[in-house]
């Protein structure tokens, strides 16, 4: 049986399609079905996010309900003189902050860490910004691929330690929806900002501890699970949260939106929040 023709693109150094030995195909694909609409989508849905989120992390209004004690997990710590009054849960050993640096400047960067170098979102930018690759049996654009070895990749080796930031952050933002049960005349209240910060809150922790590396911290080394049943019984609950982390990771894009949004509209006067209790 004779050889494969190669593409003439291909040499010794290359080691995508265009690789020595590999079968010329001149189509991109041979795929009929819509397999650029997921990466499409991926696009659309975190640029979404990331504009929404970019502009209101700057804009420093409505983000605070003094009634209620809601705050944005945007801007949550809030720890700068710059913040209204009330917002500051934690003081405010920072001064004054200018224009440029969000608020929220604390957390933002290492929440941002933590996506970015998330196992899922690796996946999703991947296919659907850099098209490596864009889909299954769909060739990449790339001649060479040298993994996560080097500038800038080898960032996401860090991802376990913007992890544990994101669990610090995560008992943070409890924190702020526990000091919401706040009524209009003092003491508990309870409205329905109370149920969107408290749904917002578990679906973040659900989305942290379905994390591999949580996966991986709390059982991925141990050799005998019979010597430790209690690691192995969280290794086995925060397994079934990471069969679900893709779900959980777009989940929490929305009620971050949705928390921010309900607050932004209440601080602004645009409705009242519907009190429960008080």
């Amino acid at each position: 049986m004779s050889a494969p023709a190669t593409s003439p693109a291909a040499d010794d150094t290359g080691n995508g399609v265009g690789a020595a030995g590999r079968a010329r195909i001149d189509a991109r694909t041979l795929r009929t079905d819509r397999w650029w609409l997921q990466p499409v989508l991926t696009v659309v849905g975190l640029s979404a996010f990331v504009i929404y989120a970019g502009v209101r992390a700057f804009v420093r209004t409505a983000y605070w309900v003094p009634e209620y004690h809601y705050l944005t997990p945007f801007y949550s710590p809030c720890i700068s003189t710059s913040c209204v009054p009330g917002s500051s849960h934690f003081g405010t050993p920072i001064g004054d902050l200018p224009g440029f640096i969000p608020l929220g400047f604390i957390a933002l960067p290492f929440l941002l860490g933590f996506r970015i170098t998330c196992y899922y979102y690796r996946k999703a930018y991947y296919r659907s910004v850099w098209f490596s690759p864009p889909a299954c049996a769909v060739a990449e654009p790339h001649a060479k691929y040298t993994g996560e070895t080097r500038l800038p990749l080898i960032v996401q080796n860090v991802h376990r330690y913007f992890f544990y930031v994101a669990a610090i952050v995560s008992v943070i933002n409890t924190y702020d929806a526990i000091v919401a049960f706040h009524g209009r005349t003092g003491g508990f209240g309870f409205g329905l900002g109370n149920l969107i910060l408290l749904g917002n809150v578990i679906m973040l922790w659900a989305y942290t501890l379905s994390c591999h590396s949580c996966r991986h911290i709390t059982g991925g080394r141990l050799k005998h699970f019979s010597r430790h049943p209690v690691r192995y019984w969280m290794w086995t609950q925060i397994t079934k949260l990471n069969n679900r982390h893709m779900l959980l990771a777009w989940i929490t894009l929305g009620t971050l939106v949705l928390t921010d949004l309900y607050v932004m509209l209440v601080s602004s006067g645009v409705f009242p929040d519907p009190r429960f209790v008080n």
